[in-house]
């Protein structure tokens, strides 16, 4: 293996620590850019745009899903194997079976835009959708170079090209918005707008990792095994590795859209032939538009537009929260794209020891990063809408983003044992497993969103019940197919109760603060610090981490020394 790849491959939490950087640093900037970018476009604009973004999400995760996670496990084996010859026809091979999904996916995208706006329930996001199309190619060829990078272990240049995109969607999307609102263009235009910025993003990050890639090759020490596979059988191998893990992943996005779609629709569907349902919204929503419709009949033009804009609006709110549920789902990605190639370097050395205790150390380490952040957002929901969101109804925001807290720690420990299971080959069960969940899910969003004194209130809720359930079946998988794996007690037991004082110290803080202090910010910002405090302390106090476990971190054992760890 090459000098320059050695540092970061010198301990597991390595090179998951510079992704997590990177990841960290991108949802900074992704917060810069969509917070203010739900004032300059409004609710139903940011509607528009998150319609636009599932379906990109969904065809995005088809692409580049499970082929970068297979050409990661395939290029770290060879790589061990000292194949060098190998490693560079997976590349290949892996290059080529990307660029032609994206190609597909851009033309589903681009000359279907209309009709996948129509089937979301949302009319005006189809230019969103055909602005977009162009970044599912670019997206495409993005994962094999940064899958052949995180194969060696390398996540420097992911970190990179993942900051340049989020540069340019802050820099150029949001200001191609507000000008567009400047003009006195509708808010669906100026969606479009801000989605630009995201396709050059993912053009100038490509062009990033093409020069990275050719540096790097330039580095790389000889071949010491010429052998290769042929082309038919790496191809074959990547698909038997990639299909049920792009199924896995494309699942959660897939039940995302029927959910974004199904909630929307039986939203209206309550609007229009429920008006007892308006009593949930009367402090947030003007329903004289959709009354006057409704004397023409709830089958007439202007009681459908009536009540898709109410709808365009209440998920407007919704949205928005998801832009921060979403972020302790994504900090994990700096665990499942590590576990995978070091997972199976450790099997193809045949070092069963290894590869369980990277296993165990993952999740321990998933917990102690998710708990915190999902109980903060469960206790401090509605402050954190006050200062992040000034356009959304901090009431009704607030309220959903409590319940979707409870479900970013199920997601999160769900996407690490996904990694787990599919890293020790059992790749089929993850499937089966968040088919399940997502049935549940669907379920109970039909049947919760339509009921009058519920609401979009349920959406969160089915959150919940299908990641709860998937994240508990996977935990008993992992601890029956792997042999020694540690009680899930001891994996767990600390972090949860560090996480449930810091809750209550949280709303302690915050209740008595926002007492003696008339700024939220203030209020929210010390009580964030606070917990923050009181859960570190926790963690080293309650040893919630071992000698073993920090020895897979950069400076592991310096840091187990000074807190006096056996």
């Amino acid at each position: 293996m090459s000098s320059h790849l050695s540092p970061s491959r010198s301990t597991f939490f390595g090179g998951a620590t510079i992704l997590a950087a990177g990841i960290a640093t991108v949802k900074i900037i992704g917060m810069l850019y969509k917070i203010p970018l739900v004032s300059v476009i409004g609710d139903a604009g940011y509607a528009d745009f998150s319609n636009a973004y599932n379906i990109y999400s969904v065809l995005l995760t088809i692409s580049t899903a499970g082929l970068p996670v297979a050409l990661s496990k395939m290029v770290s084996e060879a790589s061990t194997m000292g194949r060098r010859d190998q490693v560079h026809k997976v590349f290949r091979v892996a290059l080529s079976a990307f660029l032609a999904l994206g190609l597909i996916s851009f033309f589903i995208m681009y000359f279907g835009a209309a009709r996948l706006a129509g089937l979301m329930g949302d009319s005006m996001a189809a230019d969103s959708i055909r602005v977009l199309s162009p970044a599912v190619v670019c997206v495409g060829c993005l994962a094999a170079f940064r899958g052949y990078a995180q194969g060696h272990g390398n996540m420097a240049p992911t970190a990179v090209s993942q900051i340049i995109e989020a540069l340019c969607k802050l820099i150029i999307g949001l200001a191609l918005a507000v000008y567009l609102m400047g003009l006195g263009r509708p808010e669906h235009e100026a969606a479009a707008g801000a989605i630009v910025g995201v396709t050059v993003g993912t053009i100038l990050a490509l062009c990033f990792m093409v020069v990275n890639f050719a540096l790097q090759r330039r580095r790389e020490d000889p071949c010491l095994d010429r052998s290769t596979d042929s082309a038919g059988g790496i191809l074959k191998t990547l698909l038997t590795i990639a299909i049920p893990i792009t199924l896995t992943s494309s699942m959660v996005g897939i039940v995302t859209v029927i959910d974004s779609a199904l909630v929307q629709s039986q939203l209206q569907k309550a609007l229009l032939t429920v008006p007892d349902s308006w009593a949930l919204y009367e402090d947030f929503l003007d329903f004289g538009p959709l009354s006057a419709a409704l004397a023409g009949g709830a089958d007439s033009a202007a009681a459908l537009t009536a009540a898709e804009e109410s709808s365009r609006s209440l998920y407007g709110n919704y949205a928005g929260t998801l832009t921060i549920y979403n972020l302790p789902s994504s900090l994990m990605v700096a665990i499942t794209a590590s576990v995978i190639p070091a997972i199976s370097a450790a099997l193809a050395r045949r070092s069963r020891k290894s590869a369980r205790r990277i296993a165990a150390a993952s999740l321990r380490m998933c917990a102690i990063a998710a708990l915190p952040m999902g109980v903060g957002l469960l206790v401090l929901g509605e402050p954190i809408i006050r200062l992040l969101f000034r356009s959304l109804d901090p009431v009704l925001a607030g309220a959903l983003l409590s319940t979707l807290g409870v479900a970013s720690i199920f997601v999160c420990v769900m996407m690490v044992c996904n990694s787990i299971l599919q890293a020790y080959g059992f790749i089929n069960l993850p499937v089966v497993i968040m088919l399940l969940g997502g049935v549940v899910k669907i379920a109970v969003n039909y049947n919760l969103v339509v009921m009058p004194q519920v609401g979009i209130y349920g959406a969160p809720m089915g959150n919940v019940l299908c990641f709860g359930l998937v994240c508990v079946l996977d935990l008993i998988v992992v601890s029956r197919v792997i042999p020694g794996f540690p009680g899930l007690f001891s994996l767990f037991g600390k972090p949860v109760l560090a996480a449930a004082v810091m809750g209550g110290a949280v709303w302690g803080c915050y209740g008595l603060t926002s007492r003696l202090i008339e700024s939220n910010t203030v209020c929210t910002l010390l009580s964030i610090c606070v917990g923050g405090a009181v859960y570190l302390a926790l963690i080293v106090l309650l040893r919630a981490l071992t000698r073993d476990e920090l020895a897979l971190m950069p400076k592991g054992d310096k840091i187990a020394r000074l807190l006096r760890l056996d």
